[in-house]
């Protein structure tokens, strides 16, 4: 999220995150902005900041600015930053690469650091990529982390969500398929992907 109206109008809807994109090199960067609104407009909803390879006293200037619940790491962030950030009163959350089955065994070295993993599809970006892995290679986790599904989720994607039987699935991430523009969310289709996945 990028825009203070747009924030206000999906902080109206049922969800439990929202995020906002501290890497400058992505088009969803929230720049040099300060909304001192922000946590308020937000009341109830975890407000998350997504970070790439941020040094971690940069982070904890941002966790401080923005009041941040949350903190999403989508770097080459060690497990020992993880449990670092964590002691400073966040959840953190840990993204992964994924499109083999082997993909899942980094995690290993980061259980007992975050609160959830974040398994997304494997690109030479940093996320944002739009595009979905096998969902059915989930099966071949097993760590004891929590974990949210991102990478091109869409609407019509509902049924196959709701198909996923992991013990520690634990919530889904929505991002690109439901953007007017880059952090321009489409309430209009949050709403109705919400409406069809509680029905």
């Amino acid at each position: 999220m990028k825009y203070p109206d747009n924030i206000k109008e999906l902080c109206k809807l049922p969800i439990n995150m929202m995020g906002i994109l501290f890497y400058t090199q992505s088009p969803r960067y929230i720049g040099e902005k300060s909304f001192p609104e922000l946590k308020s407009i937000s009341s109830g909803i975890q407000l998350t900041g997504v970070f790439v390879n941020e040094p971690v006293e940069n982070i904890l200037n941002r966790i401080k600015e923005f009041d941040l619940d949350v903190v999403q790491l989508h770097g080459n962030e060690s497990p020992v930053e993880c449990k670092l950030l964590r002691q400073n009163n966040v959840k953190v959350i840990k993204a992964f690469s994924i499109k083999d089955p082997e993909d899942f065994r980094s995690s290993v070295f980061y259980e007992n650091t975050c609160d959830y993993f974040l398994f997304d599809t494997k690109t030479v970006f940093y996320g944002g990529s739009g595009k979905k892995f096998d969902w059915q290679i989930l099966s071949y986790y097993t760590g004891t982390t929590p974990f949210l599904l991102s990478g091109g989720i869409s609407e019509q994607d509902v049924s196959d969500i709701k198909k996923i039987d992991h013990s520690l699935f634990a919530g889904i991430d929505l991002n690109s398929k439901f953007e007017l523009s880059p952090g321009n969310t489409d309430i209009n289709k949050i709403k109705h992907f919400i409406s069809n996945f509680t029905s």
